[in-house]
């Protein structure tokens, strides 16, 4: 008997390696990580490197606590990482996990807030669908509902009005109109922030609103004086081919921007937020300090992990080549399309894709979970790890697959995915 309590009932495989973009397990079986574990291991398995300077970090300065002590590793990053986003006058704040980092920006936009003299700026609005992490108050922001509703007792729903998904067919700027009419419905004098995933992930496979969308949204944001979160958790980092996918549509900033998962790339835990400096000066001239706080925050091996992700990724260009292989895979799974209808949707931008999987007779969305589990089962078998996800639709629907291996992977290994993925099609779809 195993003492882990693991995710869920079914037996799980016990990994023992990571080479480039495969893992193997205790039986010997490859398998290609064509969703970097959950869209994390941006730089691929097994990089020495990343291990060497973790080594030397952990024994030269393994621990500070931040409300002791900054370190010179952590002074480094940030102004790398700030630079790297193109956003060199934010302020980094480091967390251990994308939920914790979502949580730190919830909490900042608030204080900021109250800092300037509006105590009644509360709410957060968000999109549904949409998924910010698995913590209580990450949770309550996702409009992702089989995750929240075991939870949502706990929740205050009237802090977390929710926009209709943007439609990349209708015109972005009158899309994102949408978000005006809520908060005059809502009471803009209410509201502390708005934040969004600029391409959505987990809760709908690769979505991204049309162009004007984010630019409109800055606007509005602007006139009421809301904070705009990018949520680049699973989308920042070079995964879309860009450091921020926000950039890609436009020139926005952000005033805040959440980052995880690539930032170390699975080598070690490491998340955070940028700041702009209007709302880190307001809580450091206001109260003088942001009244939160992780153990971990700043943890300097794991700083020091990202540090060396962020050489890699410098070094050999790969947000660039997440903009090729990412071309490369959507145009093979719009083959796939033509050959299994069921695909309804592909989609994607850089190396974030993804397919919505229905019924081509009426072209809904199938009922979740359902076939994508099914196909993502059928993969493991073949030796594939691919994203299965679910209710993207509403009501029950909305069965889809993302797609993100990592971002080094080469041209032969995108083949060897859509032969891989095209199997599973066939064992489940016929």
């Amino acid at each position: 008997m195993s003492n882990v309590f693991y995710r869920s009932s079914k037996p799980y495989p016990v990994a023992v390696r990571g080479e480039g973009v495969f893992l193997y397990d205790a039986e010997g079986r490859r398998f290609l990580d064509g969703s970097s574990g959950a869209l994390v291991a941006n730089v691929g398995h097994g990089r020495r490197e990343v291990a060497g300077r973790m080594a030397e970090q952990a024994a030269r300065l393994p621990f500070v606590h931040g409300s002791q002590f900054s370190s010179d590793v952590l002074e480094d990053y940030a102004g790398r990482l700030a630079h790297f986003a193109g956003l060199p006058d934010f302020r980094f704040w480091a967390v251990s996990g994308g939920s914790e980092a979502t949580e730190s920006a919830l909490k900042l936009a608030r204080q900021y807030h109250v800092e300037r003299g509006e105590p009644g700026r509360f709410k957060v609005v968000t999109r549904v669908p949409s998924y910010h992490g698995a913590s209580l108050g990450s949770l309550a922001a996702s409009g992702m509902g089989a995750r929240r509703e075991l939870y949502t007792p706990l929740m205050r729903p009237e802090a977390w009005p929710k926009l209709p998904r943007p439609d990349p067919a209708r015109n972005g700027a009158e899309d994102a109109g949408a978000l005006r009419d809520l908060l005059e419905r809502k009471g803009p004098e209410t509201v502390a922030a708005f934040m969004a995933e600029p391409v959505v992930g987990a809760s709908d496979a690769a979505l991204a609103p049309a162009p004007g969308y984010y630019e409109r949204v800055r606007e509005i944001c602007d006139e009421y004086s809301v904070l705009f979160i990018a949520d680049e958790v699973m989308s920042g980092m070079g995964r879309c081919g860009a450091p921020l996918a926000v950039s890609l549509w436009s020139d926005v900033q952000p005033d805040i921007a959440v980052l995880g998962k690539g930032l170390a790339a699975g080598y070690a835990p490491l998340a955070g937020l940028l700041a702009a400096p209007r709302v880190h000066d307001a809580v450091m001239n206001g109260s003088g300090a942001f009244m939160h706080g992780f153990t971990y925050a700043g943890h300097p091996v794991s700083v020091a992990a990202g540090l060396s992700v962020l050489d890699i990724v410098e070094r050999e260009h790969l947000p660039d080549l997440a903009r090729e292989r990412g071309s490369q895979l959507l145009a093979g799974l719009e083959a796939l399309q033509a050959r299994f209808p069921q695909l309804l949707r592909v989609r994607g931008t850089g190396l974030l894709l993804g397919a919505v999987l229905g019924d081509p007779a009426t072209g809904q969305a199938f009922g979740t979970p359902g076939v994508a589990a099914r196909i993502g089962a059928a993969a493991m078998r073949r030796g594939l790890i691919v994203y299965p996800g679910s209710g993207a639709e509403g009501e029950g629907r909305g069965d889809h697959l993302l797609l993100g291996p990592p971002l080094s992977i080469t041209g032969s290994e995108v083949d060897e995915l859509l032969t891989l993925l095209a199997g599973a099609l066939e064992d489940v779809l016929g």
